[in-house]
Formats: C-alpha cells, structure tokens, sequence
C-alpha cells in the first residue's frame, strides 16, 4: 500500500510541474462585479402601490362631486326625514337579534387588535426589507 502511494504521489508531482498556473484575464474582476450588480438589481422590488395616483384622484372627485351634489340638490328637511325612515328600518330588521356580552366585547375588540398586528406587521416587513 506504501509503494502505491508513493507512486501516486510521484504522479501529482510530475503532474503539477507540468502544468502553469492559471491567471484570470485582466478585467475579470470587473466581470465578475458586473454580473453580481445584474443580480442585485434583479432581487430589488420596486416598490408600486395598490392603488395607483389616477384612481385616488378619480375616488377623490367621486367623493367631492357627490358631497357637493347632496349640498346642493337636497333640503336638509328632505335629509332628515330620509335618514330617519331609513334607521328606522335597519332597526326593525334587527330588532330580533340579541347577542351575549362575550360576543359583544369580542366584536369591540377583535377590530383593534386586527388593527394593531397590520401596524405590527407593517414594521417587521418594513424592517425586513429596508435597504
């Protein structure tokens, strides 16, 4: 087994003083800085909302159009007596329904604790990816 290895080892001697090193071109570096930039920018998200500026500004114009068309075009007798025929409506169709005081407590507060975690997570996914 001896003989073996040193007849192996005479062999990648011989090997190595055959063969040159290796040198990388000149501008491998550089290559190399290239394509790691080329990645970097492909991970990077851009960052692009939801709802884009157009659909704000039309929601927004909705919203005004409408404030100024109910000003406008409605009496405030006509308003009131409206509103009240329609509250008294969705009382009659829930005048039946009775809840517990659990069910109560948990419909005031599951609201603000889902509120709560969205600003939570919010931070951790912002922190998570910040640059």
């Amino acid at each position: 087994m001896k003989e073996s290895d040193k007849n192996i080892e005479q062999l990648i001697s011989k090997m190595m003083k055959e063969d040159q090193l290796q040198s990388p071109s000149i501008d491998f570096t550089s290559k190399i800085m290239s394509e790691v930039l080329l990645l970097e920018e492909k991970k990077l998200k851009n960052y692009k909302p939801l709802i884009s500026k157009p659909v704000w500004f039309f929601i927004g114009t909705a919203l005004i159009a409408l404030i100024i068309y109910i000003s406008l075009f409605s009496g405030a007798q006509n308003n009131l007596e409206t509103g009240k025929l329609y509250t008294d409506k969705i009382a009659d169709a829930f005048s039946g329904i009775h809840f517990s005081k659990n069910i109560m407590y948990a419909l005031l507060i599951v609201p603000f604790m889902i509120l709560i975690q969205i600003g939570v997570l919010k931070n951790y996914f912002d922190k998570k990816y910040e640059l």
